[in-house]
């Protein structure tokens, strides 16, 4: 991938999906200067003396406790380490990059008083692929992301750990290692480290860019289990969906359309078939799916806007010499987007179980009873589609909106909380299951199709089920299915599906959202 240069505050979602899937990273040169007026005012805020709250006070409930002048090292190191107090298995090195990175672009934009050379240190970590290890539990998303910013930041500093090529290593160690020397943090640089929506955010944008995959991936199976049900096109005609108005549903229609122009197998409906209505998981993919894309593309506008943001407090107002204490750090809006996205997983998933029930249904799909030619003798598809089934209902139990939940916090200083945190960790998991769900349905539509030989589907979709076909033989007796569902799946998640059926029809969520 070509590195992606953050321009603070106008960083496209393309290039937080660049950075979520390894791109490297370099910060325009041109935001140091509102970075060193920032840090400028901090100090001369210590020279005078006047109690500022996170540069000589406590934090939190203890705002109230004035720090003498030869205390504020400690007290911005001590934040750090009493506030590294997250528990859990770590974050993935992908998401704690894209942490780093929003982190990054959000102290370059001059109100958090940093200091230049703690610019340079946390982009220097990012050069040499040191990734803290973040315990992925111990937010509620106010207050900033106080806990898994802590251990980022302890790391920094040369306390915790780093990942190093995959391996753990101790951050002093790795520190040294790189030519770096641990982090030592000036007056505010603790706060506005810890303080912020980065790694809820980051964890939310993750879900977006996995669940704009496996909704690509959803649109071509639909087609394909269309197909291998000899379903109708006709509810997918433009007309139906201008009457309606959405543009979400319009488009998708449009996608389901042109994936199966010139189909064989579509055209033999149209003279041998005397069902006059398909069923709804057929039938309503427009309409499910144009909302679930509507919804994504309002979660991606909105993580965008966070993603630009300055999330920390107090925040530094250079040109007057102010610092003023807000709620910037309250991460409502990521909470909201985390849930929205959870709803179009658990709808993308849904939608396809439905449709591999009824490919597996010979009553529905007119298909040999679990797309097996020889059924009684072999299970077929039996399975597959109760584990699709377990997925989608362990899905809608984490869908669960979690920004409708708080708890007070600091001694009830902290009175209102988001939640958002859990509510994007919760993605990643969701979005792999969706996945598994599309990674069968693949399976069980390519199959469907094969019964309908010398019959082909239109030219795209007949790409699809080659890049399948390669690895995976038609099935005719029962065998190990485990390892080919995991082949499938794979082609789901990492977007070769949808590269398979080419050309620009399948709408790419974050890009046409910006």
């Amino acid at each position: 991938m070509q590195p992606i240069k953050l321009h603070p505050g106008s960083v496209s979602l393309a290039d937080w999906r660049s950075v979520y899937f390894g791109a490297d990273i370099a910060l325009d040169q041109d935001c140091r200067r509102a970075i060193e007026a920032s840090a400028k005012t901090i100090e001369t805020i210590v020279t005078k003396g006047d109690p500022v709250y996170g540069i000589n006070t406590g934090f939190g409930k203890l705002a109230s406790v004035r720090i003498g002048a030869a205390d504020l090292a400690t007290l911005q190191r001590n934040i750090v380490l009493s506030h590294a107090a997250g528990v859990g298995e770590p974050l993935p090195v992908s998401v704690v990059r894209l942490v780093m990175a929003l982190k990054l672009a959000s102290l370059a934009q001059g109100a958090s008083g940093v200091r230049w050379s703690t610019i340079e240190h946390l982009t220097a970590c990012l050069k040499e692929n040191l990734v803290p290890v973040i315990p992925g539990q111990g937010s509620v998303g106010a207050s900033g992301d106080l806990a898994p910013l802590a251990h980022m930041t302890a790391a920094l500093m040369g306390v915790g750990e780093f990942f190093v090529d995959g391996v753990r290593v101790k951050a002093e160690a790795a520190l040294a290692r790189a030519g770096l020397t641990p982090l030592i943090l000036g007056p505010k640089e603790g706060l506005a480290l810890l303080n912020g929506t980065q790694v809820s955010t980051a964890l939310a944008l993750a879900g977006l860019f996995e669940a704009e995959r496996v909704f690509q991936a959803a649109l071509v199976t639909g087609a394909l289990a269309t197909d291998a049900a000899k379903g109708s096109d006709g509810p997918f005609d433009e007309r139906i969906q201008k009457l309606r108005r959405h543009r979400g549903q319009i488009e998708v229609a449009a996608s389901l359309r042109a994936l199966m122009e010139g189909s064989a197998i579509r055209a033999s409906h149209l003279t041998n078939d005397d069902r006059v209505q398909d069923p709804y998981c057929l039938r309503c993919q427009p309409q499910v799916m144009g909302a679930v894309l509507d919804l994504l593309r309002q979660a991606a506008e909105t993580l965008g806007t966070e993603a630009n943001g300055v999330s920390d407090n107090p925040l530094v107002f250079s040109d007057t010499g102010e610092v003023i204490s807000g709620g910037n750090f309250h991460a409502e809006p990521v909470a909201f987007a985390a849930d929205m996205i959870a709803m179009a997983l658990c709808e993308i998933g849904s939608l396809a179980e439905r449709r591999i029930a009824m490919l597996v249904d010979p009553t529905l799909s007119g298909l040999p009873a679990f797309l097996t030619p020889k059924p009684g003798l072999n299970s077929g598809f039996m399975i597959p589609q109760v584990t699709a089934a377990a997925l989608v209902s362990e899905n809608k139990q984490r869908a669960y909106p979690a920004s409708v939940d708080s708890i007070p916090t600091s001694a009830n200083q902290e009175d209102h909380v988001s939640m958002a945190t859990h509510g994007a960790r919760r993605l990643l998991p969701m979005a792999m299951n969706t996945a598994n769900v599309i990674g069968i349905e693949y399976l069980a539509a390519v199959q469907g199709c094969d019964f309908h030989a010398p019959m082909q589907s239109s030219e795209r979709l007949e790409r699809a089920r080659a890049l399948l076909r390669a690895q995976i033989p038609h099935l005719d007796d029962d065998r190990h299915m485990g390892p080919e569902m995991e082949v499938a799946t794979v082609l789901v998640a990492s977007g070769a599906l949808a590269d398979a059926v080419g050309g620009d029809v399948l709408p790419l969520v974050a890009d046409e959202a910006e």
